[in-house]
């Protein structure tokens, strides 16, 4: 019978069905060993060879009772009477469960048994001929698009901003930030890689004031006296323009100008200041503070959340994005490279196997309890049903096979004896 409540699949179904009608046929056998030896046994007095007859329906019928009873007492009580060791699967469900689970664990979770059977198998070689064709990487790419977008719906817009301020905060914001620029600019001094960066803006300043002559007009002839003609202010602020172009050029041209010495010896200066003067390092961690404890900072961090999440989105759900076709060329690469380079196709081989090994080293007797808990959760009589929807057909031709075997031995055991002792 159905477990209440328990709504049987059309496989399940199907094996009812058929447990049905081998119990059906079990049972009919059984009555028809018993219809004849009813008749056998009135009638063998005056036809004595119904003798053989009663004797093989005789041995039918013990072996289809026998056969019975070892049947029902794996599932059930046997008339409902609570014979010991009878009701095995119910009444040891949590034994069964567990001994299974340990059965896999051992026999099929094993390092070796894992490592043998991958190491028959090209995985690599496999997989990357798959993804290699374009439909494939096409399907691999739009599950994995379906997959993102799913997680990026879950996630929360406030949670994603503290997390992402979050790890800011622990990665950019807490360490010190002073003595590590110290010595990257130690580094780049003693490099020379600064001079190109003091050329770059020499050049765009010496390009500034070729675009603005008038821009020393306020600066100088702005703080002369006011009795000053007006055509002097005009040459002052000419020649100051020219100088200052003049010195610029200079300082360009000149590697060894007392400006770039002065300029590097501030620079050395800064940077080991940045790294063993506690007040320096005082004032820019200060500095620092400040500037990433500005509310617009924390806007700034949603803000990318929201923009990082939408544009992933959008390009996800797009089957012409840019990005999808992109993703399904490179899968596509990956997979012809993997299945036709033998020695990359062997360090994945050998990665997998390893990664496997470790997870079922690892994760061995979690895997096989599962098996173990899903039984022990199971109702018994449940339990009972399962079990027996999936072996009983072939347990009812165990009956079956009782009583012929029964029928056999029986006529048997009646002829030898018969032989021996003809009074029989």
């Amino acid at each position: 019978m159905t477990a209440p409540g328990r709504i049987l699949s059309p496989a399940d179904q199907e094996r009812r069905s058929g447990l049905r009608r081998m119990k059906t046929l079990a049972v009919c056998l059984l009555v028809f060993m018993a219809a004849v030896f009813s008749v056998s046994f009135a009638l063998q007095g005056a036809y004595p060879w119904l003798g053989y007859v009663r004797a093989a329906s005789e041995g039918g019928m013990v072996g289809a009772l026998a056969d019975w009873f070892a049947v029902t007492a794996l599932f059930r009580y046997p008339l409902g009477l609570r014979i010991p060791h009878t009701a095995i699967i119910p009444n040891r469900k949590d034994e069964i469960g567990q001994s299974l689970g340990e059965f896999v664990e051992t026999n099929f979770l094993s390092d070796e048994v894992v490592s043998t059977k991958l190491g028959s198998i090209d995985v690599a070689r496999a997989v990357g001929g798959w993804v290699a064709q374009p439909q494939n990487a096409r399907r691999v790419v739009a599950e994995a698009s379906t997959a993102v977008r799913g997680l990026a719906s879950l996630l929360d817009d406030d949670e994603m901003r503290d997390a992402i301020e979050a790890i800011a905060r622990r990665h950019l914001i807490e360490p010190e930030w002073a003595p590590p620029l110290g010595r990257l600019a130690a580094r780049v001094l003693e490099s020379g890689g600064h001079h190109e960066a003091v050329d770059l803006a020499l050049d765009r300043l010496g390009e500034w004031l070729e675009a603005n002559p008038d821009a020393f007009g306020a600066l100088v002839s702005g703080r002369l006296p006011s009795w000053v003609p007006s055509f002097v202010d005009r040459i002052v602020d000419d020649r100051a323009a020219t100088e200052v172009r003049k010195f610029v050029a200079d300082v360009r041209a000149n590697p060894d100008h007392r400006l770039r010495a002065a300029l590097d010896g501030y620079l050395a200066e800064l940077a080991d200041r940045l790294q063993h003067d506690e007040a320096t390092i005082a004032k820019l961690e200060t500095a620092k503070g400040r500037a990433f404890d500005d509310p617009r900072v924390r806007e700034l961090a949603g803000t990318v959340w929201v923009a990082a999440r939408t544009a992933a989105i959008d390009a996800l759900s797009d089957p012409n994005s840019e990005l999808r076709r992109r993703a399904e060329a490179a899968i596509a690469d990956a997979g012809e490279r993997l299945a036709a380079d033998p020695a990359l196709g062997a360090r994945v081989n050998t990665w997998l196997r390893d990664a496997a090994a470790h997870l079922v080293t690892t994760y061995r007797h979690d895997i096989a309890s599962v098996i173990s808990d899903t039984v022990t959760g199971w109702d018994a009589r449940e339990t009972t049903e399962k079990i027996e929807l999936q072996v009983g057909r072939d347990l009812q031709f165990i009956r079956i096979n009782g009583t012929v075997v029964g029928a056999i031995a029986g006529l048997a055991i009646f002829t030898i004896a018969t032989l021996l002792v003809p009074s029989l």
